[in-house]
């Protein structure tokens, strides 16, 4: 059946490794771009809760995902 054919241990820990290095890879990316902008994303985000950045942010994080869902399919 097909339905069962994602429960094989092989499937499933290959969804499970592509999964950490998106999240890995989301993460890295984010830190980049903390590190190139002038400022400090972090402390936008968090202390002043600042929406423009956290949208724009929100976006970015967004299309990162795409882009490494895209990738990995």
């Amino acid at each position: 059946m097909m339905i069962f054919e994602y429960l094989k241990p092989a499937a499933l820990l290959g969804s499970l490794v592509y999964s950490l290095l998106g999240i890995v890879f989301v993460v890295v990316t984010f830190i980049a771009i903390d590190r190139l902008t002038p400022g400090n994303l972090w402390k936008e985000l968090i202390e002043e809760r600042n929406q423009a950045i956290a949208t724009v942010v929100a976006a970015m994080i967004l299309a990162i995902a795409i882009i490494v869902a895209s990738a990995m399919h």
